[in-house]
């Protein structure tokens, strides 16, 4: 059935919520089972300092994303879009086969709040270069 890994970050999930202004969000679905996830992270220079989430879902897609949270912290944007829903699968020791599309919503749903970011930042770039030519 399930790991310890699985069950522990079922039972004990690290970083419910959402990362207040946030830099980046990701939200995914799975309209199949009916899991959705949103994925929230703050960003220093180029390394994710933090992240959180919101699950609807089975136990398995609340373990994946309390594990993507954990496996993002501290990684540098390039790092953490190398994250895939088998990395996430087996830093929870594995999932059953029928429960890994949970661990591909986590790492969508992780590399969505990385686009998003980085949409942003390209988006305020020109105002901030001309700004400072302004000034």
């Amino acid at each position: 059935m399930y790991s310890q890994k699985v069950m522990d970050h079922f039972t004990n999930p690290r970083n419910i919520g959402e990362v207040e202004n946030a830099d980046g969000v990701g939200m995914v679905g799975n309209p199949i089972c009916g899991d959705v996830m949103k994925l929230s992270i703050k960003v220093d220079g180029d390394k994710i300092v933090d992240a959180k989430f919101k699950t609807f879902g089975c136990g398995a897609a609340i373990a994946t994303s309390s594990m993507v949270t954990e496996l993002v912290k501290g990684k540098t944007l390039e790092e953490a879009l190398e994250i895939s829903n088998k990395a996430v699968a087996e830093a929870l020791d594995g999932l059953p086969a029928n429960k890994m599309h949970c661990s591909n919503l986590a790492a969508d749903a992780l590399h969505k709040a990385i686009e998003d970011y980085l949409a942003k930042k390209q988006a305020t770039l020109p105002e901030k270069k001309r700004a400072a030519g302004e000034g």
